[in-house]
């Protein structure tokens, strides 16, 4: 007689926990976006990183625009060398710290003035109003317009003899005598900034605009219900939603700020009151055609840009930790 046999169950797959499940779709999600962003890399690396490790290896040489094949590797001379009891390099020239002193103070007075005025301008244009779609429009046409184009109007308009803006404000009474804007130091540096917060206004306004549209409209009816004041609100409630956009806008624009050259040079040239980190390098390189110096202040100009938005990153993300918490 035989003994039955007794059928065991299978036993059931143990599911594997959740933490694993979802750190193995974030490595697929991390490997496809590595995979659809090497074209991107590998262009920016040969548009970009070579020329720039040229220019890095340019400014430890005494390469000359006229004649590039004797080159010789001199070290740190371009930034800075003691020679003869004197100091020599790009450190040690007083117009160098003039034009960082410059771009610092262009880029601090022109990103906050834009800052302001674009979230002014985005409140405004927030609201609801009649003809509120052709005033969004009309607001970006300063933005669309190529900044050598905009900059060589504002040139033609302060001129100091045939100027609009001279003869606006001599017809006002406001003053007696056409002033030189673009050439005059005491003018020169706020009229290159009026310039630009003409031109950047617009972008910030988007920007800020585009966060407005997204933010929740109940707290805003809750407010309004509760009798609450409309600068209490913005403060409180508008101004903490729309701080990741103006973290973005002020990033942008701060990278702008420190590397303009076009509208400075248009305006005002290779004036020292308003000289920039990139006309001083521009002017070693082409006027003085020394490749060498030149290229040296381009790398310092690279590596002010690049620690100005590391530390700007980090006291924003901070911040935003400050803030969550």
């Amino acid at each position: 007689m035989s003994t039955p046999v007794t059928e065991i169950a299978p036993i059931p797959a143990r599911p594997l926990p959740v933490s694993y499940r979802s750190t193995k779709v974030r490595r697929q999600r991390v490997r496809a976006a590595w995979f659809f962003l090497a074209p991107m890399l590998v262009t920016l690396t040969l548009v970009a990183g070579w020329p720039l490790l040229r220019t890095f290896y340019f400014s430890f040489t005494d390469a000359s625009l006229s004649d590039m094949s004797n080159t010789l590797f001199i070290g740190l001379e371009n930034y800075l060398v003691y020679d003869d009891g004197r100091w020599f390099g790009v450190l040690a020239d007083p117009i160098w710290w003039r034009a960082v002193w410059n771009t610092v103070y262009f880029s601090v007075v022109s990103v906050s003035l834009e800052v302001v005025f674009g979230v002014i301008v985005a409140l405004v244009l927030n609201a609801e109003f009649k003809g509120r779609t052709l005033v969004r429009a009309a607001v970006l046409i300063p933005w669309a317009i190529p900044t050598i184009v905009s900059a060589q109007m504002w040139a033609w308009m302060l001129n100091d003899q045939f100027g609009i803006i001279n003869h606006l404000l001599m017809a006002l009474g406001i003053i007696d005598s056409p002033i030189a804007w673009t050439a005059d130091a005491a003018y020169s540096m706020w009229a290159v900034i009026m310039v630009d917060v003409w031109k950047a206004t617009p972008f910030v306004a988007l920007l800020v605009l585009a966060a407005l549209q997204m933010l929740p409209k109940d707290c805003y009816e809750a407010a309004e219900v509760d009798g609450i004041h409309p600068m209490r609100v913005f403060f409180k409630v508008t101004l903490p939603l729309i701080t990741p956009a103006l973290m973005v806008a002020v990033i942008f624009r701060l990278l702008d700020a420190l590397r303009v050259f076009d509208v400075i040079y248009v305006l005002t040239s290779n004036s020292t009151s308003t000289m920039s980190m990139s006309i001083y390098a521009r002017q070693q390189l082409v006027e003085f055609q020394d490749v060498g110096y030149g290229s040296a202040a381009s790398t310092l100009l690279f590596l002010i840009i690049a620690l100005a938005t590391i530390a700007y990153l980090y006291l924003g993300r901070k911040q935003l930790q400050l803030g969550g918490e």
